[in-house]
Order: C-alpha cells, then structure tokens, then sequence
C-alpha cells in the first residue's frame, strides 16, 4: 500500500467521522494539509468508491472474505454422456467429552 493511497484511507475515515460528504477536492484538501505526497489519481478513486459503498459498509465487512471455494466441475466425457457425480462426504459426528464438575471430584471452590 503506498503512502498515498495510505493518506487518502485516513483522509475518507476522517471526513466520515465529522459527518463531511467525501468528495476528491476534501480528500485532497486534507492530503495537502497534512504534507503528505500523494499521486493525483486517488482521491478521485476513493470518492468513486465511497459514492458506491457507504465507508460503514466498507469497515463492518472489513473481515468477510470474497467468494466462496472452487467448484469442481466434470468436464463431458468423449463417449457424450457425464459420468455420475460423486456423493458429498460424510461428515462423522465426534463425542465430546463431558466436563466434570466440582461436585463430581467431592470438593469445591468455596468448601
């Protein structure tokens, strides 16, 4: 992450916080205002974004990954029929081991 795409992320979370409608000209105003170098194309980018999404969006979801896993697709054999799919693996239910509790060891915390 560059340092002006750093600042221009500091710039839109600061403008959210006091309630300032984020545009290219504020990011960049703030930029300027800290003395922060910064290429000319991210403030345009951020305010582009946060037109789309709203930044609370953005932080909430900040852990959420992309999509899901590959799916596995059979390609058509020569012969012109697909073979059968193979059945989804069973998943084996493990016994937990029940905890044991104070009255079961003949003492307690507060004896």
């Amino acid at each position: 992450m560059s340092v002006g795409e750093l600042a221009a992320v500091y710039a839109c979370l600061a403008l959210q916080d006091d309630g300032i409608p984020i545009t290219a000209e504020k990011i960049s105003t703030l930029v300027k205002a800290a003395n922060v170098p910064m290429e000319p194309y991210w403030p345009l980018l951020f305010a582009k974004l946060v037109e789309k999404r709203s930044i609370e969006d953005l932080i909430t979801n900040v852990g959420s990954g992309g999509g899901g896993g590959a799916v596995a697709v059979a390609a058509p054999t020569a012969g012109g029929g697909g073979g059968a799919a193979a059945p989804p693996p069973v998943e084996e239910k493990k016994e937990e081991p029940k905890e044991e509790s104070d009255d079961d060891m003949g003492f307690s915390l507060f004896d």
